[in-house]
């Protein structure tokens, strides 16, 4: 596929994976690393590449919102996304499922599930992930 690169980032993750330390080229991202109860770690103080896809996609998915609601002449103002990431195991291995919960104040729900479809078919993370793990969207007007 060829595409004009508009931005790239560069970070580097060092020590133990999960247990290690990444940071950006810029040094605007630093973190520590640590594993979760949840996948026999010591929960430590440290992030962990579930949190940082979460706020990515989150991120990413709000800023698709508020371009196709700027396209459709709506207003998304106090838009939120809450965006759950789940890692699991199945039958190839581990997998990663996703929930965003889409609030749009004062929206009425038709209009809002109309915005948030949209944004899906525009969202960078949504067309990255599509077809490859298990995407839910909730849309929520208050």
């Amino acid at each position: 596929m060829a595409y004009d690169v508009l931005y790239t980032t560069n970070a580097t993750v060092t020590g133990e994976g999960r247990k290690g330390s990444g940071r950006s080229d810029d040094d605007r991202l630093a973190v520590d690393l640590s594993v979760p109860k949840g996948l026999g770690g010591d929960d430590g103080p440290g992030t962990n590449p579930e949190q940082l896809f979460a706020v990515g996609y989150g991120a990413c998915f709000h800023g698709a919102l508020r371009n196709v609601a700027r396209q459709a002449k709506t207003k998304v103002d106090g838009a939120t996304i809450d965006s759950q990431v789940s890692l699991g195991k199945s039958d190839e291995g581990l997998d990663i499922a996703v929930v965003l919960t889409v609030t749009i104040p004062g929206l009425e729900q038709a209009e809002a599930e109309k915005l948030v479809e949209a944004a899906h078919q525009m969202c960078p993370y949504s067309r990255a992930t599509r077809g490859n793990i298990e995407v839910e969207l909730i849309t929520k007007t208050a």
